[in-house]
């Protein structure tokens, strides 16, 4: 694929308010020897990966290729980094950080069906994932469940995440069809 493939379809906006939620992400390398910013070396990393990369070798080979102003507009203005810089900062990563991260900048992304948002809520598989009743079928968010648990505590923890379902259509498993997990968020409540 291009290797301008995410500024082409992530405009200059999104591109920046990609880049200021990575901002958000607190670096956890050392600061001596640090060359690259980690905002982006994330958002280099997030463009392969949606160009279709699935190594660290990839991504390194993706923005080695990727040239210098499409670098630059993903905030990476020293050069490509090599595959092991992109290994290293990825695994010190707090991944709960930045999967909130990428959940909230998905959400700005997300698309309206008949003037509403849709989100499906589904454990162990995205169903419907591709449907375009979906929207995007990217993931806005996920939550663990714990040991000796079901669903219910993680989804109404899920919900709990969203800050605004007001007008939204939450499709999810009959499983969770209780009124307490429909009253979870301030925002979200059950219709008859």
């Amino acid at each position: 694929m291009s290797s301008s493939f995410m500024p082409a379809a992530c405009g200059q906006p999104q591109r920046q308010y990609l880049l200021d939620l990575l901002d958000q992400i607190p670096d956890p390398r050392k600061r001596r020897g640090r060359r690259h910013r980690l905002a982006g070396l994330l958002a280099v990393g997030i463009a392969a990966v949606i160009a279709g990369s699935r190594s660290f070798a990839a991504i390194g080979q993706w923005a080695a290729d990727a040239g210098a102003e499409v670098l630059e507009d993903l905030g990476a203005r020293r050069g490509p980094a090599e595959a092991s810089t992109f290994r290293r900062a990825f695994a010190a990563l707090d991944p709960d950080k930045l999967d909130q991260v990428l959940g909230a900048w998905l959400w700005t992304r997300s698309v309206q069906v008949k003037g509403r948002l849709v989100i499906a809520i589904d454990g162990k598989t995205l169903r419907g994932a591709k449907d375009q009743a979906h929207g995007i079928g990217a993931v806005l968010g996920q939550v663990a469940v714990t040991a000796k648990s079901n669903e219910i505590p993680a989804v109404r923890r899920l919900l709990a995440a969203f800050t605004d379902l007001a007008g939204a259509v939450v499709t999810i498993d009959a499983l969770h069809t209780q009124t307490d997990t429909a009253a979870g968020s301030s925002t979200a409540r059950p219709t008859t």
